[in-house]
């Protein structure tokens, strides 16, 4: 029996999940700078009202897209930009939490390019839907949906290996079920927002596209599904 006393106690991170949550925690330092008077000057403590206004989703882009069937390029870059914009240094805080342990499930799992399809392809889904679900000019922004996506991805990979049908198999959406019914509590009691779709969007997109970009794709899944 042997050991390798030099392996690290902690599990590295798969890099893509490193690059997408330094990019997070970045662009938030900027605005705790700005904010501590630490960079920018005084006109920085707005910087993160001109982000959120700048980079966030805004409804309404999305429908004079649809409406003149145009494409603007910086439109578009708001599907994608949106995640990491957020209100304050609490909701980053949650979000980071949130991508780094399950972007670690996935990304142990999955191929580099695959999380990268799955967190922006639920930010896409959640913008879409967010879009679509409201008539509304509040802006979408913070990486939820996205996570969510993370979280669908996972629960894909215990839905995936649990053998068997029924109840064994919907413990794979424990996961979800326990988040969205916290959301709705807290919506009950403190108000809760019109941002819930675009997080349960995410998730679907998440738990879908792991249909396609799971190590075997859609055979692999059939095939683990036939012989459960």
């Amino acid at each position: 029996m042997s050991s390798d006393f030099n392996a690290s106690p902690i599990n590295p991170l798969p890099p893509v999940v490193v690059a997408l949550t330094l990019l997070i925690l970045g662009v938030e330092l900027v605005f705790q700078a700005g904010n501590s008077g630490f960079a920018g000057g005084p006109e920085a403590t707005g910087w993160r009202i001109a982000a959120i206004e700048r980079w966030g989703f805004y409804p309404p882009m999305m429908d004079w897209m649809i409406e003149n069937r145009i494409i603007r390029w910086d439109y578009l870059v708001r599907f994608i930009s949106y995640p990491f914009v957020h209100g304050n240094f609490t909701h980053a805080t949650f979000v980071l939490v949130f991508t780094l342990a399950l972007g670690k499930m996935a990304g142990e799992a999955f191929r580099p390019w695959a999380v990268l399809v799955i967190f922006f392809g639920a930010a896409i889904a959640g913008a879409i839907a967010y879009g679509f679900a409201w008539d509304t000019r509040v802006i979408l922004f913070g990486g939820f949906p996205p996570a969510y996506g993370l979280i669908g991805a996972y629960s894909f990979l215990m839905w995936s290996n649990i053998s068997g049908w029924g109840m064994q198999r919907l413990q794979a959406f424990s996961l979800i079920a326990f988040l969205m019914g916290i959301q709705l509590v807290f919506g009950l009691f403190f108000g809760g927002g019109l941002d819930w779709v675009a997080d349960l969007a995410g998730f679907l997109a998440g738990f879908g596209l792991s249909f396609f970009v799971s190590p075997g794709g859609w055979h692999n899944v059939v095939t683990r599904i036939r012989r459960s």
